[in-house]
């Protein structure tokens, strides 16, 4: 007798949302899944009457000796079967396909919601959590679709029709059997409900565990460093035997369910048996019906355990639905801007007109109240006008920050980690909303602008820096899809990558996986660089972006940056203030609020803050 071990759930927070939410992807594919279910039961009614009419044949063919009577029936009873092997074939294969459609459907709802989620989300939200929806949340889903929707109708048919056949052949005998059932469910309760403890335990512990094997193996090296590899096998001890213990635990009890269920299962079929035949040598019953009977016993044990287990893998996977469905409902990133970035075309009388080929020059186009448009160059003018910034409500990371970039300037933030620099950078992405006061763009509000229209007028090159699956050149590619492959290598030839690029084996065709992790910090640095110049856009964005590289790398990257930025507004953030020098204005960032604006000459005659860092980078170095 085949029985499944049950494992931990949770029952849903709110089951009949989430069954109505499932049940509307489910319902997309009704007309199949209406299919499944008449398989289903097609394929338990054959196997029930199957068993059935073994009274009939028992009874009018075997006993009395009719040999072409016997053939006949079993010949029948053959198509029967067949045809409820077909039955089973047939709903298996449609339901897996059924459910892999549902599944994907919601694996990509769930991601193209995801991508519309705003930046605070992510910052209060892990990446592991995240993941955990894509694949724990959606693999139960898609078990309980392959086995759980078919398993439950079958096994209540099953349950069903054989209570139906005992009490029809026999209702005096199946009091007994009924009562046995009853044991039979009474404990399969107890023993999941127990276990479910036990094994939740048994996941704490396992979770503890491969955490702490992950941050060990990842910190080799400070382990090593520290001679700390006594303390953390004690501690490994110490985890893997809180695992035993609770392993055991769940084992042993649910390890106790299929061989008491199996116990009680051959008491009942020895007990009807037994009660059965003394029926027939009474004369209360026949030969053929008690046949019928027993097999009905044997068979029933199963169906009832696969019914009780099916509804607990079965809250599960409604549990995990209803997770998903709750990152569904999170409320996606806001975007009420009517101001797009067209393509346009100079005309010699100074005006634009928009044209769908690319030009180099672009502009917005703002609608007006009279239904028409026009179009203000796309310049890179931005503008900050007594902004106030919050990540969290009432405690402002920026507070009252003023301050300009003309276009082509370089404007170069400094100050303390946490001063509030890569948040401005933040406000002009529009990665986060302001509380207060007002950022232009060319002059307009930048709540006016669509995000996407938005950044495709910007490139940032972050510290961070994220490589994606793919060659060289389609990583490059990535800042502008359309770009050639003369572009691309152009772009590295101005990031100073083309040098390390063409030595790699395969150049630009070199496949990166693992973000990465067959170059060098230095080169991925590059890489990200020339990423944000294949754009070619009108304002350019550097986050800390040569922290990676040597000193020697950064002195060659210069003139291709120079060469980058020229004509362009640039945001520079960088600790080594010997990188921002040369910039046309240069921001001292404390607390929130910009102290101290001017060039490098200037800044040092005031003998201020930034007095006070460069001298103090000039010692460090």
């Amino acid at each position: 007798m085949a029985m499944r071990v049950p494992t931990s759930y949770k029952r849903p927070k709110d089951l009949k949302k989430t069954l109505r939410r499932l049940c509307s992807y489910l319902g997309m594919h009704w007309l199949a899944l209406t299919a499944v279910a008449v398989l289903v039961v097609a394929s338990s009614l054959a196997n029930l009457m199957g068993t059935y009419l073994l009274k009939p044949v028992i009874n009018n063919f075997i006993a009395p000796g009719d040999l072409p009577g016997l053939a006949r029936a079993i010949l029948g009873m053959a198509v029967m079967y067949g045809a409820g092997a077909l039955a089973t074939f047939g709903y298996n294969q449609l339901m897996v396909r059924t459910a892999q459609q549902v599944v994907a459907r919601i694996r990509q709802d769930l991601f193209a919601h995801v991508q519309s989620l705003p930046l605070r989300y992510f910052d209060s939200h892990t990446h592991g959590e995240l993941m955990s929806h894509f694949t724990n949340d959606v693999d139960t889903v898609t078990e309980a679709l392959n086995n759980s929707f078919t398993l439950l109708i079958q096994s209540f048919c099953m349950v069903t029709g054989t209570i139906t056949l005992l009490i029809l052949l026999n209702w005096e005998l199946s009091l007994i059997v009924i009562a046995f059932l009853a044991a039979m469910t009474a404990f399969i309760l107890y023993s999941s409900k127990r276990s479910k403890h036990y094994f939740s335990q048994q996941q704490k512990h396992l979770g503890e565990l491969n955490g702490f094997v992950e941050e060990m193996v990842a910190g080799q090296k400070v382990e090593k460093v520290f001679n700390h590899e006594p303390q953390d096998f004690a501690r490994f001890c110490e985890l893997n035997e809180s695992l035993r213990q609770a392993g055991t635990a769940a084992a042993r009890y649910a390890g106790m369910m299929v061989p008491t269920v199996v116990s009680l299962s051959y008491v009942n079929y020895a007990v009807a048996a037994c009660v059965g035949g003394l029926f027939v040598l009474a004369g209360h019953s026949d030969l053929g019906s008690l046949s019928s009977y027993l097999v009905l016993v044997r068979q029933s044990a199963m169906p009832l355990n696969q019914l009780t287990q099916q509804g607990n893998f079965l809250l599960s996977a409604l549990s995990g639905a209803e997770r998903i469905f709750n990152l569904m409902d999170e409320k996606p990133e806001i975007d009420e801007g009517d101001v797009t970035l067209v393509r346009v075309r100079p005309e010699a009388d100074g005006s634009l007109t928009e044209v769908p080929e690319r030009t180099g020059h672009y502009a917005w186009k703002c609608p007006e109240e009279n239904g028409g448009s026009r179009l203000v160059p796309l310049k890179g003018d931005v503008r900050f006008d007594h902004v106030t910034f919050s990540y969290l409500p009432g405690k402002p990371v920026l507070r009252d920050v003023s301050l300009f970039a003309r276009p082509g300037e370089t404007i170069a933030f400094v100050g303390s980690t946490g001063a509030g620099k890569t948040t401005i950078i933040n406000l002009i992405t529009r990665f986060y909303e302001i509380d207060s006061g007002a950022i232009t763009y060319d002059g307009l509000d930048l709540r006016r602008i669509r995000k996407d229209d938005l950044r495709r007028s910007l490139s940032v090159v972050v510290q961070d820096t994220h490589l994606f699956t793919g060659t060289i050149a389609d990583n490059i590619r990535y800042g502008r899809l359309s770009a050639s492959d003369e572009d691309v290598r152009q772009a590295a030839v101005l990031a100073n990558a083309d040098s390390f690029i063409r030595r790699l084996p395969n150049g630009y065709d070199t496949m990166l996986s693992g973000d990465g992790d067959n170059l060098s910090q230095g080169q991925r640095q590059l890489l990200a660089i020339a990423r944000a110049a294949v754009a070619k856009p009108p304002v350019f964005i550097l986050d800390e972006a040569t922290s990676s590289i040597d000193t020697r790398t950064e002195k060659l990257i210069e003139q291709g940056l120079d060469s980058l930025m020229e004509g362009r507004t640039v945001f520079v953030i960088a600790h080594r203030l010997s990188t921002v020098r040369n910039a046309d204005a240069i921001l001292v960032v404390e607390q929130g609020q910009v102290i101290e604006r001017g060039d490098h000459e200037a800044l040092l005659e005031q003998k201020g803050r930034y007095y006070q860092l460069y001298t103090g980078q000039s010692q460090l170095a």
